[in-house]
Formats: C-alpha cells, structure tokens, sequence
C-alpha cells in the first residue's frame, strides 16, 4: 500500500488561504479518485475538493474549521493503485482524526462563533450574512429576509445590527469598515486587470424583437418542470457560436509581453462566465463547451451555476473561460462598460432593455432595444476583429437560428 498526499489545489487566480468546512468520509473510509472529500471555503465560495486517490482515508491533518494554505497536506489516503506516491511518515500507524489536535486553534471565542455559524446556517441565509450575524451575536430567526425565497442576505444583517446599536453611536456607524473576503478578493482581481490588461471597448445596440419571438414559441415545446429560457441562455448560446467563429478571442493572454515566452493560450472550447451579483460581491460561475449544448441544457446549467453562487457554493472545475457575459437587466444602466476578469480576454456588458424608435425599411418603428459592450484585452485582439464579432453576435441574436435541444 502507497499513502498518497490529499492537498489543497489553487481554487482561484487569487485564493491564497481556506477554512475547512467539513469532512464528507471518516477515517476507514473508502474514496474514489475524484469523488468529492472536503469542503472548503475560499474568499469567494465554499468549494468541493476532490480525492486525489481510491483507497482508504487513513489519516486526517487538518480538522473542521481550521485553516490551511494552498499545497498544504490535510490527510492521507491508503491507496495500492498510486504509482510514485509521497509516502505518510508513520502512516502504518495512524492517529484516529478525533485525536489530532486542530490545526491553528483559536480559543474559546472563536468555538463560539463557529457554532452560532452552523446554528445559523438552518436558517435560509447567505454564508456571509451568517458570518456577520454570528460575530455580531444577531439571530437570523428575527430576520425577515429580502432575498430570493425570503433569503436573509449581507444588507438584512446590516440594517439589524443597526437597529441594535444605542442611540448615540450612530456616529460609528460611519466609521471605516473591513473589506469582508470576497470583496477583498474583488479588489484584488480588478485591480490587476486595470493594472496588467490594455483593455477597450466596442458598442452597438441589438434589437430584442425575434429573439422574443423564439422565446414564447420554444415555451409552449418545453416539458412543465424544464427551467423557463432566459435572454442570458441565448446570449450563452449566442456568444458560444461567435466564439468559435472567431477562434482567435476564444483566447487567454499568458506570460509578461517583454517575455519571449509570452504566449497567447487557445482554449479548447467554448467557455463562458455568467456574472453572479452576491452579497458584498460578484462571483463568475463558468459553463464549458457551450457550443455543444441546446438551449434547454443550457437554461438548467445557468439556472444551477445561479442558485450555487447565490448560496456560495461553486465547483472546483468553474474555471476556465475565455469571456463572461455581464447583464444588470432590468433594473440596471442604459450602457454600461464592464472590466475583463482576468485571465479572461473579453467581457460582454448588456443594458438593460428598452423600447427605442429606429428606422426599418424606411419606415418608423418602435423595438425593444439593448446597447451590447465589449471589453477586450488589446493583448489578444485589436478593434477590428473586436468590432466584426460583435456584429456577428449581433447578427445572430437578431435571427432566428437557433437550437433547442
């Protein structure tokens, strides 16, 4: 038998430090190669990590709620199929997990916390909004929650706590605040994309009305419980065909420009974010091989990335896009210009819809109207090909071509 290292994979471009969340085997237990192990939480959501072997789970490092950096070990797996393995020290004789002291404890107080968190956490809430509350000693059962499904979110726990606080300190109120983690995470990212990406941007409006169309017809053909098509399923669907029409921004950027090993990354197939507004920040679920999938398999991959990212919970693999698709919708700016998720090459933002007097066969006409930005890293393209995708985009948004199924 080989004992074979269970490690923290790097997550995110920025993820630097987790807290385990949970154990999801016990010690004896059998795992599979792949299969998910732990649960950790990252500075943005909390993600599965997988088994790096099938064999017996012999040994456990790093116990529930503590905290571990990337590449640290965190258990052993007994394995006799692992060729060149690491070898455990003393792993013949392994300690239960229950007798491993917690790595990096922090006191009585911190126990606390963590156990108004899980009491907390069968409230329907957000993973944030039950941090906050747990540290501020709130109970969300006296919340009433503004979010979907009555969730209580970050904004809910805010107003409460300050409602709470005495009469004269409404001063402190307006005192500095922390960055939580995801929004430091946030600033971080942006931060070297307006640092690292020459980034600019082409506009032109998309007329809304086929697209309609073949959006009531197609409802009348999906079963009862199929999830409801969205204009963000045919934007994906959309913005799949373009790409691979356009192979050269269906690309990454990778190394330092004065570098000879400065390279410009093909990707496989057609990777898209979707832009997820969370409490406190954003989170960028991606859907792969878009340009294989109909539009009903795509209205259930978004509408499953959306409710993961709502309650904090993406997958390992929601990595790899070339692009993301920004929409505010209905509530959001006419046009607005969105900043490339690095190390993505483009980001598409959508105004929100209006209705809009344009000419049609010299004729005047009123049309549901959108103005569509593209962001580009002028690292991988230039404006002309910039300019001729979004007129390709365009094109196929405004026609009828398109595949349920």
């Amino acid at each position: 038998m080989t004992q074979v290292a269970q490690e923290i994979p790097k997550v995110g471009l920025v993820m630097e430090e987790v807290r385990v969340v949970r154990w999801l085997k016990s010690v004896g237990d059998t795992v599979v190669a792949g299969e998910p192990l732990l649960e950790v939480e990252t500075e943005k959501a909390v993600v599965e990590i997988e088994a790096a072997a099938t064999g017996r789970l012999s040994q456990i490092l790093v116990q529930t709620d503590s905290r571990a950096t990337v590449g640290d070990q965190v258990a052993w797996i007994e394995s006799a199929e692992a060729q060149g393995a690491t070898t455990a020290p003393h792993a013949a004789d392994p300690k239960p997990a229950d007798t491993m002291p917690a790595a990096r404890m922090q006191g009585t107080t911190a126990f606390a916390l963590r156990d108004a968190e899980r009491d907390a956490a069968r409230i329907r809430s957000t993973p944030i909004a039950r941090k906050l509350a747990g540290e501020h000693g709130i109970d969300l059962g006296g919340i009433t929650g503004t979010g979907p499904g009555g969730r209580v979110q970050l904004d809910d726990v805010q107003r409460a706590i300050g409602a709470s606080l005495p009469a004269d300190t409404g001063a402190q109120s307006l005192s500095p605040m922390p960055l939580s983690p995801m929004r430091r995470a946030l600033a971080r990212a942006m931060s070297l994309s307006n640092a690292t990406i020459p980034q600019f941007g082409v506009t032109n409006s998309v007329d809304w009305t086929e697209l309609q169309a073949m959006r009531g017809e197609f409802a009348a053909s999906l079963p009862p419980a199929a999830p409801k098509l969205s204009v963000n399923d045919f934007l994906l669907q959309a913005v799949a065909r373009t790409l691979i029409e356009f192979p050269a921004l269906n690309a990454t950027f990778s190394g330092d420009p004065e570098s000879v090993d400065a390279r410009i990354v093909p990707a496989s197939g057609a990777h898209i974010g979707l832009v997820v507004a969370v409490d406190d920040g954003l989170l960028v679920p991606v859907i792969h091989d878009v340009e294989q999938l109909g539009l009903a398999e795509i209205a259930r991959r978004r509408e499953d990335c959306v409710e993961r990212s709502l309650r904090g919970r993406l997958k390992r693999e929601e990595a790899g896009a070339t692009i993301s698709i920004s929409n505010l919708g209905a509530e959001g700016p006419d046009r607005f210009t969105a900043i490339i998720n690095p190390p993505q090459s483009a980001i598409l933002a959508v105004g929100r819809r209006r209705d809009g007097v344009v000419a049609k066969e010299g004729a005047i006409v009123v049309r549901p109207l959108s103005e569509l930005t593209l962001t580009v890293d002028h690292r991988v393209a230039d404006g002309r090909l910039a300019s001729r995708f979004l007129a390709r985009l365009i094109a196929i948004l405004e026609g009828r071509d398109w595949r349920l199924n």
